[in-house]
């Protein structure tokens, strides 16, 4: 199994039903990708007297890259494309890779590309060894 990106959603204002939309829609668009897999990332099992199922944490996802660093640039570009698309309300994913984190939104800045380039080249180091 290759390296994984932790991917949170949050949007203002939004209930469990409509976060949990939102991140079937993003967990859709990085799946076109060519990662391994993206997951919904399980908050555990759910308690005594539920539906003995694993409960899906609402709006976290783990996408699984392979062998390849450079996908984290690809996967970091579609959330922001994606963001894009319908940027009302706000919304907010936060990616981590290791102990690095990023903070995406709609906004495009020339910080936030600053930003965003220092975590790949940061990602890109991670999967060399350094």
């Amino acid at each position: 199994m290759g390296e994984a990106l932790a991917i949170r959603l949050s949007e203002e204002g939004s209930d469990t039903a409509r976060l949990d939309d939102l991140t079937l829609s993003l967990r859709d668009e990085l799946l076109n990708l060519d990662v391994e897999g993206v997951e919904r990332l399980k908050a555990g099992e759910a308690p005594d007297g539920a539906r003995a199922v694993d409960l899906a944490a609402v709006g976290a996802l783990i996408v699984t890259l392979g062998q390849s660093g450079a996908l984290v640039a690809k996967v970091v570009n579609t959330i922001r494309e994606w963001l894009k698309r319908d940027p009302e309300p706000m919304r907010t994913v936060k990616v981590t890779l290791g102990d690095r984190t990023i903070e995406l939104s709609a906004a495009s800045s020339d910080q936030q590309e600053r930003l965003i380039a220092e975590f790949i080249r940061a990602a890109d180091d991670h999967s060399d060894g350094g």
